[in-house]
């Protein structure tokens, strides 16, 4: 039977890689659920299309992250949908690398990164509260790049999922008397296209994997299938290492 039927949910940066395996799970387990994109509008109606065979309702919303506007619009368009909004999953994320002494870093990128990665995960969060009720349940995307850097020039990338963590564990206390909980999966090595499993570097980074190979977007949206249903209901301001091992 699925464990989250009549629940909506909005996952932003749904329409691929471990958004969309967060978008799919959801819907598998009887969610409806809205997603948000920015430029993937085929993949986005590809997804949509697919999951409404499950009968549940999918809404892709275009919307960037990083900008408050646009994710304020989209949480009323989803709560105008719906009513309300049970389960907020902060999927989207930048990942952009540059050492602190190269002279043609690109700071605004830099900067837009962080406010996907850091600035839009408290965008979405203010927005979606109002709309969100006693047993809500906010699950942030971080990474373990959050609690080690491996290799030079994450350090930015690495600050903005350290932050995502310490934020998590702040809202984890600011709303627990509404008992929402709150709590950060930190993937590690995943096969998307951003970092796929035959890339150039993958047999160096696994390495450091106990298990030796990488997880799978489906490996991320289990564990954000069991944050958002009852059997993890007192389970709140957690880091969940989902890394094959790689930061033991």
């Amino acid at each position: 039977m699925p464990t989250l039927k009549g629940k909506v949910a909005l996952v932003t940066g749904g329409s691929r890689g471990i958004g969309a395996g967060i978008v799919s799970r959801l819907a598998r387990e009887g969610a409806n659920v809205a997603f948000t994109y920015v430029s993937s509008k085929e993949k986005a109606e590809e997804l949509k299309n697919e999951l409404e065979k499950l009968e549940v309702s999918v809404l892709p919303i275009k919307a960037d992250t990083g900008n408050q506007e646009q994710i304020d619009v989209a949480v009323k368009e989803v709560a105008n949908a719906f009513g309300s909004i049970d389960i907020l999953v902060n999927s989207s994320g930048l990942f952009i690398t540059g050492q602190i002494d190269a002279a043609d870093d690109n700071i605004t990128q830099f900067r837009k990164q962080w406010d996907v990665n850091v600035h839009g995960a408290v965008y979405a969060v203010r927005s979606v509260l109002p709309y969100m009720g006693s047993g809500g349940r906010i699950i942030n995307i971080g990474s373990t790049g959050g609690a080690r850097t491996p290799y030079a020039g994450i350090g930015d990338y690495a600050a903005t999922k350290a932050a995502l963590g310490a934020y998590t564990r702040s809202w984890a206390r600011d709303l627990g008397s509404r008992n929402i909980t709150v709590n950060i999966i930190q993937p590690g090595l995943i096969d998307t296209d951003m970092n796929p499993a035959d890339g150039p570097f993958s047999a160096t980074m696994l390495q450091a994997v106990a298990l030796g190979h990488y997880g799978e977007p489906e490996d991320i949206a289990g564990t954000v299938a069991f944050l958002a249903g009852n059997d993890a209901k007192y389970i709140t301001g957690a880091t969940l290492n989902v890394d094959g091992g790689q930061t033991t």
